[in-house]
């Protein structure tokens, strides 16, 4: 391959990564810091940036399984729940706990998690609620959707 040719790669990879970089920070950071209406590059990018062709939402929700014992609560580590051990896939960071908030899978999940961990006294299972992560990212809301005695 010639020198000319791949120095007009290196060129055209460079401009590529700027204009999809400037693309994917636009919206929701570049715009705001700039307090300004960037305008958008039209190529094939998603408006979502780096993930692809997700969808992303502003709001945002998961799962918790609080453990009790007597009295208190203690917040059990999803990676303890569903313990994989496949190296580079984490399923609880694609929220595959979010699954156990359906009431078809309470009374399953409940007799696992008294088999899993037979310590704990019952089970709490929670649902978190981030309404506008762009407006307001701390607040959180916290319901309990059932409990496992």
């Amino acid at each position: 391959m010639s020198a000319s040719r791949k120095f007009r790669i290196s060129i055209f990879v460079v401009l590529w990564l700027l204009v999809f970089g400037y693309e994917s920070l636009r919206y929701n950071y570049l715009g705001h810091w700039l307090h300004a209406d960037l305008p958008k590059v039209m190529f094939l990018f998603p408006p979502a940036g780096w993930i692809m062709f997700y969808r992303v939402d502003d709001t945002d929700g998961r799962a918790e399984v609080w453990g009790r014992i007597g009295d208190k609560r203690e917040l059990i580590d999803p990676h303890r729940i569903f313990a994989t051990r496949w190296i580079g896939y984490d399923n609880i960071r694609r929220n595959v706990l979010v699954t156990v908030l359906d009431p078809a899978y309470e009374r399953a999940f409940g007799r696992y998690l008294r088999r899993k961990f037979p310590a704990y006294d019952g089970f709490d299972i929670v649902q978190v609620w981030t309404p506008s992560v762009t407006k307001e990212p701390g607040r959180q809301i916290r319901q309990t959707v059932h409990r496992c005695d």
